[in-house]
Formats: C-alpha cells, sequence, structure tokens
C-alpha cells in the first residue's frame, strides 16, 4: 500500500514570488479594509467638491467613504494622490496574489481577512497578539513553502500571552476594533450568564466568530480579563507553550496582504497533538488537529531537521502524558511515508 503523501512543495518559481510578496507585506503599517477599490470625485448638494474611495466589503458589499476635501486644496489633492498610489501598488499585487492561490497556497476568505486587517491596523499582532488554530496553520504552510489538503473554518482564534505592548494604547475595546472591519460583531453570552463574553460573532444566521484565548494556570478553562483590550478571554491548558515563541508571517486573501503574528510550526505541531488529547470529544476536531500537527512535522523534518526534537524538549512535564497517544494516532500517516518525522517524535 503506497503510503499517503501529506504535502507536496511548491516550485522555487513560486517561493520566490511567496517571498517578495512577504516583504512587501512587512513594509505595510496599515492596510485596506476590503478592496484597494479606487478614488472618485464627489460633490454634495452644496455644491462641496471633495475625494471619496469606493471599494468592496468583506461581504462583497460596495461602500464608499469621504477621503479629503476640497478638490482644489493642495493638501486634500496631495493625500487623494497618495491614496490613488496607495491603491495602484496593491492593484498590482493582486493578480499574484490569486495566482498563488491557484497554486494551491492558503488565501483567506474575505471576512477573515477584513477582520485579521483590522487588528493589524490597530497594532494588535505588532503589539504580541497571536493568530493561531486553523488560520494560523494554512500562514504556516504558506510559509514553508509547501502544498497540503485544504482546511476550512469560520473560527478565528486570536491570543495572548501577556499584556498587549501596545506603542500607544488602544481607546477601542477588543469588539470595536472587530466592528471596524466593516462586519457587526456581537458578544456571545456564556452559557453562565454571570461570566463576561470571550467570543465574538457576526450578527445574524451564521458561524463566523472570533474568540479570544489566553494561557490557563492548569488544566481548567477560566475566564481572563484582558485590560488592554477592554475585553476577556478564555484560558486554555497549555496555551503558554505555543505562545512562547512566535514570528510575523504574511497572510494572503485575494484583496491584499498583511502580516500576522504566529505560533513557530514546531511548537504549532506538537501543541496540536497535547490539544487532540485534551478535547472532551475526541472527533472530527481531533482528528482535524493530529492532521494538521502531521503535515507540519513530515515538512518541518524534511525541511529543518532538529527543530521537533526542540520543541518536544520544552514540552511542560504534566503536558507529556498527552503526547504518547497522540504520537501513536499519528503513527499511520507519518511511521512509513515520513520516517524522520516519526523518529523525532519517538526518540524525543
Amino acid at each position: 500500500m503506497t503510503p499517503t503523501r501529506l504535502y507536496t512543495a511548491h516550485s522555487r518559481a513560486l517561493t520566490t514570488l511567496y517571498s517578495d510578496l512577504e516583504s512587501y507585506a512587512g513594509q505595510q503599517r496599515e492596510v485596506f479594509i476590503g478592496t484597494a477599490g479606487t478614488v472618485l470625485e464627489r460633490a454634495n448638494a452644496a455644491g462641496f467638491r471633495f475625494y471619496a474611495r469606493q471599494y468592496y466589503d468583506g461581504e462583497s458589499k460596495q461602500r464608499e467613504n469621504y477621503l479629503c476635501g476640497p478638490i482644489g486644496n493642495a493638501q486634500a489633492d496631495a493625500r487623494a494622490r497618495d491614496m490613488r498610489t496607495r491603491i495602484e501598488e496593491i492593484k498590482d499585487l493582486v493578480p499574484s496574489l490569486r495566482l498563488l492561490g491557484r497554486e494551491g497556497f492558503n488565501l483567506a476568505d474575505s471576512r477573515t481577512y477584513v477582520t485579521l486587517a483590522s487588528l493589524h491596523n490597530y497594532g494588535v499582532f505588532s503589539a504580541g497578539g497571536m493568530l493561531i488554530g486553523s488560520h494560523a496553520y494554512g500562514v504556516l504552510i504558506n510559509q514553508l513553502g509547501v502544498r497540503a489538503a485544504a482546511y476550512t473554518t469560520e473560527d478565528i482564534d486570536i491570543a495572548r500571552r501577556e499584556a498587549l505592548a501596545f506603542e500607544t494604547p488602544p481607546e477601542q475595546s477588543f469588539l470595536e476594533m472587530l466592528r471596524d472591519s466593516g462586519i457587526e460583531f456581537v458578544a456571545v453570552p456564556q452559557l453562565d450568564r454571570k461570566l463576561p463574553a470571550t467570543s465574538f460573532k457576526q450578527r445574524g444566521k451564521t458561524r463566523f466568530h472570533v474568540d479570544l484565548l489566553a494561557p490557563s494556570s492548569n488544566e481548567e478553562f477560566p475566564v481572563l480579563p484582558v485590560p488592554e483590550l477592554k475585553a476577556h478571554a478564555s484560558g486554555l491548558p497549555y496555551l503558554k507553550y505555543l505562545l512562547e515563541e512566535s514570528q510575523m508571517a504574511m497572510l494572503m486573501a485575494r484583496e491584499g496582504c498583511c502580516n500576522v503574528r504566529v505560533p513557530l510550526p514546531e511548537r504549532f505541531a506538537v501543541h496540536k497533538l497535547i490539544v487532540s488529547q485534551l478535547r472532551a470529544d475526541r472527533g472530527a476536531k481531533s482528528g482535524k488537529d493530529v492532521f494538521q500537527a502531521c503535515v507540519l512535522l513530515a515538512a518541518m523534518a524534511d525541511k529543518h531537521s532538529g527543530t521537533i526534537e526542540s520543541a518536544l524538549k520544552r514540552v511542560p512535564k504534566p503536558a507529556r502524558k498527552y503526547l504518547k497517544p497522540a504520537i501513536e494516532s499519528g503513527r499511520s500517516l507519518l511511521e512509513t511515508a515520513y520516517p524522520r518525522a516519526w523518529d523525532a517524535l519517538t526518540a524525543a
């Protein structure tokens, strides 16, 4: 029986293109929420002529916002020129982003992109906030230059290890930051109504939501205050291990790209194995945890030897009891097809 291949490597031409886009993303301090759009000239009923930006938001609805005015004013004209330049830069990149998407790189859907772009603009990721979960997995797969089975999710998981180090503390709450994406988020009440919300969903009949997470000091799941975001987070066991080391990486979408903070891939993989055993219902989600972990472990063993062993050495002692059954659950995916990854796991 032929072993299942978990990933294929992208061509050098595609990874070079990705690197070029990644360099551009790293230079952006502020990104567009939605498509880049266009700058238009408008006039109101009183005859005041001004510039406006027209674009499509995360739900593909056309929006138009006042930009500056009056037309003919030197400062307003200069700002309109600068905006047109920014728009053209992004429009020049869009064909490359969509090419990478067609070739198997992971592109975030529009709602996810505008939500994370809003958090990027507020400096959440540069301050230490981290994207985890399946969207982080997609970012890491792209960064490793490999193609793997597509994932689907309507969850966005944002975590922080400690108080976020903003250059200037934001006045807005986490919920207000989410709403500045153009999506109407609402707080999701807890089953215990005395507890504050830690999850925020799009209003209406949709499952699209954002969870705010923080490390738990034990194996319980407390609600923890996040004062710098005027919010609360769900505490997760062993999340501190995942968040101890991080990197900035590029999130791509059809509309544009922006930098987000994500965990190191080897820690992400090991943490996924641990989490697969912590879930109360060891069903589809646990299976997804193990699969994503194995994809990353296979790629890391082939491309960056020694990283898996280093990540395993840092696993907290109380969490190690979960690793043995989790590793065993990945045997069928790794032992024959990816012996280097399997040896790294079992030797440690």
